[in-house]
């Protein structure tokens, strides 16, 4: 079938700004994204921290982002300020990542190619040997401890650095419970746990009694986890990230039993 998904109204969560990619391969295949961010990335309010790490760089040996997000809020005001040390390595965990560093010219990249999390990051053979090793770790306010208790436990020295904090957006859910509403609103691609529980109490009651009975498309099993305890009833665990998303919802959609 040359477009699986033609006429799918689906929705996409992620923030706004990182979900164009995502978007034009639903396009490609038929679909009619839906854009709904569940998440908002603001500065940090207090960036001194970030300035005092870009002064210090030439003395780490690594620097891992955990998001997108974590490399535009990082290097837009680094790279304003200096450039980036030769000798510095990079880390990151997904080709969202990836891509966000090659756009400020940052393509040699220590990144996982199957699975996009930490845990497939600390599995990688050049962050195996740490001793002795200095690592910056840009990410939100919070987050998971994983990487960098992994890269303590193997040696290193790291020091995390808050770029961005995350909020939940004041969003109408009227287009969505409209679409709902008229049968009309086929799937959701959810990229985070927390985006979850953004989503639900931002559509409402209402919102939550449909949601339960939607196709959820997940690319994590951690998220998979967080649906089922919310209450979702049917939970696609695709594989990882923006590719996984659009193979999961294609091979669903495709087939004869949901064909239209």
């Amino acid at each position: 079938m040359s477009a699986p998904l033609a006429g799918r109204h689906i929705v996409i969560t992620r923030p706004a700004g990182q979900a164009s990619h995502l978007a034009q391969a639903l396009v490609a295949l038929g679909a009619k994204p839906v854009l709904f961010p569940v998440l908002s990335i603001f500065d940090v309010e207090d960036k001194g921290p970030l300035l005092d790490v870009a002064a210090r760089l030439d003395d780490f040996d690594w620097a891992a982002f955990v998001s997108p997000n974590a490399v535009e809020k990082a290097l837009e005001p680094i790279l304003a300020r200096r450039a980036w040390p030769a000798q510095l390595r990079v880390a990151t965990v997904g080709r969202s990542s990836e891509r966000a560093l090659a756009a400020f010219g940052i393509s040699q990249v220590a990144a996982p190619q199957e699975r996009f999390d930490s845990e497939a990051l600390v599995a990688l053979p050049e962050l195996q040997d740490m001793a002795g090793k200095k690592v910056l770790i840009f990410r939100g306010d919070g987050g998971r401890e994983l990487l960098g208790d992994t890269l303590k436990a193997r040696g290193a020295t790291v020091e995390y650095v808050a770029c961005y904090r995350r909020g939940k957006p004041d969003l109408d859910p009227a287009p969505l419970l409209k679409l709902w509403s008229d049968g009309r609103l086929d799937a959701i691609t959810v990229t985070s746990s927390e985006g979850l529980a953004n989503f639900v109490d931002m559509v409402g009651k209402l919102g939550q009694a449909w949601l339960r009975k939607t196709p959820t498309f997940v690319p994590h099993a951690r998220i998979a986890e967080a649906a089922r305890a919310l209450g979702l009833h049917e939970i696609v665990l695709t594989g990882p990230g923006d590719d996984g998303l659009v193979a999961g919802l294609a091979a669903y959609f495709g087939t004869a039993v949901h064909a239209a």
